[in-house]
């Protein structure tokens, strides 16, 4: 396979999101047998999300383990129905990883580039392709998290290293 010229990298998974109706029964998985601690939490109406942040690893390469809950489960968006939500890439230049996918037939769900929970720039690849936009997550919403320049560094800094 020929190596393609990109104008972006992904740099390494920045969060793992997990749904369930109830994030408690989660917590005692993710929590209390595996002993990631909860460093934050996140409610929005908007998103029908209730969720509790953790965190495993340390610095530049901690990892978020996102553990939701949907406000009401009768809405949408319905975080509790797929139990592995979405997985979250660093990136190290967002807007022109959007662009350039996009001109590639990559499908972005609504919203474009926003702030996220953790206060990074994100964007949402869809999970299915359409006619437009042939690529997607086939099957897996993915995020896209604008990486800030100390971990963008860290993982350079790792590359380097071979």
């Amino acid at each position: 396979m020929m190596a393609v010229q990109r104008p972006f990298k992904v740099l390494g998974v920045q969060q793992i999101a997990i749904g369930g109706p109830d994030k408690t029964r989660l917590q005692k998985l993710w929590v209390e047998m595996f002993g990631l601690e909860i460093t934050g939490t996140f409610i929005s109406e908007r998103e029908n999300v209730d969720e509790d942040i953790c965190a495993m690893g340390t610095g530049p390469f901690k990892v978020e383990v996102d553990l939701m809950q949907p406000l009401d489960p009768e809405k949408k968006p319905a975080v509790h129905t797929t139990p592995l939500n979405h997985v979250g890439l660093w990136i190290d230049k967002l807007p022109e990883a959007v662009q350039w996918l996009s001109a590639k037939g990559v499908r972005f769900a609504p919203g474009g580039i926003r702030k996220g929970a953790a206060g990074f720039d994100i964007c949402f690849l869809h999970p299915k392709g359409n006619d437009e936009f042939p690529i997607g997550g086939e099957g897996v919403l993915i995020e896209l998290v604008q990486a800030p320049p100390e971990v963008v560094s860290a993982f350079e800094k790792l590359a380097a290293l071979g």
